[in-house]
C-alpha cells in the first residue's frame, strides 16, 4: 500500500483465526499482512490441536480500505479460516459513551424525601420566587448543552442528526475529562433558521451555556448571531471559535520559533467558512493585517462582493488590501503562513516550496491535510495538522472545555472576541519560550496545564473587566 499516512488506533480491529500449519504457516500470513502497511499489535495463541492452531489477532490500518485489504489477505490465504472480526472503534460506541450518574445516592427513606418528593417541592418553590437561584440549585451551574442538526460533521458533511450523535457524544466525554463540566448532546431534527433558534430557546432553561456544534454555514452565523442576542446564557459555536483560538494559540507559538511578528507576516487563509472566517477575525484582533482569504471560487475582493452572504462580505471588506486577484498557488508564492480549513490534497510539494524562508504552514483539513505534512516539512520552518499522528496537532479539546470551565465559575453571560482572544494566549503561555521547537509549538491535548491556564485566564479577565467598570 502506497501511503505516507500512518496507521490509526481509529482503525484496529481483531481477528479471530482458526490456522492449519499443515498447509500455511503463521509467520508467512503476518508477512502478508504488514506488507500491506498495517501494524500488528497483538498476537496470542489461544490453543492448539492437531496441527490447527486459534489465533487472535489486533492490527492497527489506515482507513476502511486498507481494513479490506488484510481481511482479502485473510481470506485468500491457504489454510486460515476467519470466524470472527471485531472493530475496537466500534465496540467503545456500544450502548453509547454517556451515561447520567446520580450526585446524591437515594439509600433510605430520608434521602428520597429530601432529593425527591416531598422535600424538591421547597426547591422548586424557592427558584419560582428567586430565579437566580437555578443556577446554584441545579445542575445548570455546571452544564452545556452540545446541540447539532447534523448538516455539517468533520470530515462527513450532511449526515442528518442521528448519525452525528456520536460525535456529541464523544464531545460531551471530552467536556467532563478535561474541564469537568457535564455536557448533554442535543440532536434536533430540524432545518431552518427559525426552528433551530426556537428549539435552542426552548431547553436554554436547563443549562448554563449552548455549545453549537456541526451546523453548516452559512446559517450556523446567524443562529450564533439570534441566540447569544436573545439568551442570557454563553453561546458558543465551536467549529467557528474552538478552532480559531487553537489555531492563533498554534500561530503565536510558531511565529515565535521562526523570528516573525504577526503584524508583518501575509497570510493566506484556504476556507471561508464557519473555522476560516471565526480564524481570519481572531487572526484580525491579534494584529494580523496582511490576510488574503480563498473560497471555493477565488479570493474574497472587497470590489467583488455583490450577492455575498453578510458574513462573507465582511471578510472580504477586512481582508485583501492590495486586491489580490491570482490563484492560490499564486497567492502563496512569498506567502510567510498558510492556514487551511478546505480540502485535503489541495497543494503539491513545489506549491510550499516558494513561500517565504522559514514559512509557517497550518494544514488543518481532516482526515487528509491540505498538504501532505512529511512533504511540507521539508520546505517550511512549522508545520501544524488537525491529525493527531503528527506533532502540533490543532485540536479544538484544547479550548473549550477550559474556555467553559471558566465562563461557568465566573457567571459569563456572552463570549466576546476578547475573550476568544484571551483564550487563545492562554493555551499559547503553557509552552514556555524556552521549550518552543517546531515540532512543539502547541501543548499536547493531554496536557493537565491546558484547562486550568484556560479557566484561569478567563476568571482573571472578568474580575478585570469588573474592576474597570467600577
Amino acid at each position: 500500500m502506497e501511503s505516507t499516512l500512518p496507521t490509526s488506533p481509529s482503525y484496529t480491529s481483531s481477528f479471530e483465526l482458526l490456522i492449519d500449519e499443515r498447509q500455511g504457516r503463521l509467520a508467512k500470513l503476518l508477512g502478508e499482512i504488514t506488507a500491506t502497511g498495517a501494524r500488528v499489535k497483538g498476537l496470542d495463541v489461544e490453543e492448539s490441536t492437531s496441527g490447527r492452531i486459534k489465533v487472535h489477532l489486533n492490527c492497527d490500518m489506515i482507513n476502511s480500505s486498507h481494513r479490506e485489504e488484510v481481511i482479502a489477505v485473510l481470506q485468500n490465504h491457504r489454510g486460515v479460516e476467519m470466524t470472527n472480526i471485531s472493530d475496537a472503534t466500534f465496540l467503545a460506541h456500544r450502548g453509547g459513551k454517556i451515561q447520567i450518574q446520580a450526585k446524591y445516592p437515594i439509600r433510605n427513606r430520608d434521602d428520597l424525601s429530601r432529593a425527591y418528593t416531598p422535600g424538591v417541592a421547597r426547591v422548586c418553590q424557592h427558584i419560582h420566587k428567586n430565579p437566580s437561584r437555578a443556577s446554584s440549585l441545579t445542575m445548570k451551574s455546571n452544564s452545556v448543552a452540545v446541540v447539532t442538526d447534523g448538516t455539517a460533521v468533520l470530515g462527513l458533511g450532511d449526515i442528518g442528526p442521528a448519525a452525528a450523535l456520536p460525535v456529541m457524544e464523544g464531545k460531551a466525554v471530552l467536556f467532563k475529562q478535561f474541564g469537568n463540566v457535564d455536557a448533554i448532546p442535543i440532536a434536533l431534527d430540524a432545518h431552518e433558521v427559525d426552528d433551530i433558534v426556537a428549539h435552542i430557546k426552548a431547553i436554554a432553561p436547563g443549562f448554563g451555556g449552548i455549545n453549537l456544534e456541526d451546523i453548516s454555514a452559512p446559517r450556523c452565523f446567524e443562529i450564533e448571531d439570534r441566540l447569544r442576542a436573545e439568551l442570557d446564557i454563553p453561546v458558543f459555536h465551536d467549529d467557528q471559535h474552538g478552532t480559531a483560538i487553537v489555531a492563533l494559540a498554534g500561530l503565536t507559538n510558531a511565529l515565535k520559533v521562526v523570528g516573525k511578528k504577526i503584524e508583518n507576516v501575509r497570510i493566506v487563509v484556504s476556507g471561508v467558512g464557519a473555522a476560516g472566517s471565526a480564524i481570519i477575525k481572531l487572526l484580525l484582533s491579534q494584529g494580523a493585517s496582511d490576510i488574503i482569504a480563498f473560497g471555493r471560487s477565488g479570493p474574497l475582493i472587497r470590489t467583488q462582493t455583490e450577492g455575498m452572504h453578510e458574513s462573507r462580505r465582511w471578510l472580504a471588506e477586512h481582508t485583501n488590501k492590495k486586491l489580490f486577484d491570482g490563484t492560490l498557488v499564486e497567492a502563496i508564492k512569498d506567502a510567510d503562513v498558510f492556514i487551511g480549513v478546505s480540502t485535503g490534497g489541495l497543494l503539491k510539494n513545489e506549491d510550499v516550496a516558494q513561500m517565504k524562508n522559514d514559512a509557517i504552514v497550518f494544514a488543518l483539513a481532516n482526515p487528509t491535510p491540505e498538504i501532505d505534512p512529511i512533504f511540507a516539512a521539508q520546505h517550511v520552518g512549522v508545520v501544524a495538522t488537525g491529525r493527531s499522528d503528527f506533532p502540533n496537532q490543532i485540536n479544538n479539546v484544547l479550548a473549550f472545555p477550559g474556555l467553559f470551565r471558566g465562563i461557568l465559575d465566573a457567571k459569563i453571560s456572552e463570549i466576546t472576541v476578547e475573550l476568544l482572544r484571551i483564550t487563545a494566549l492562554a493555551i499559547a503561555s503553557v509552552i514556555d519560550e524556552s521549550e518552543l521547537t517546531p515540532h512543539y509549538i502547541i501543548p499536547g491535548i493531554f496536557d493537565q496545564r491546558v484547562a486550568g491556564a484556560v479557566s484561569r485566564a478567563v476568571r482573571k479577565a472578568v474580575a478585570a473587566k469588573e474592576r474597570n467598570a467600577s
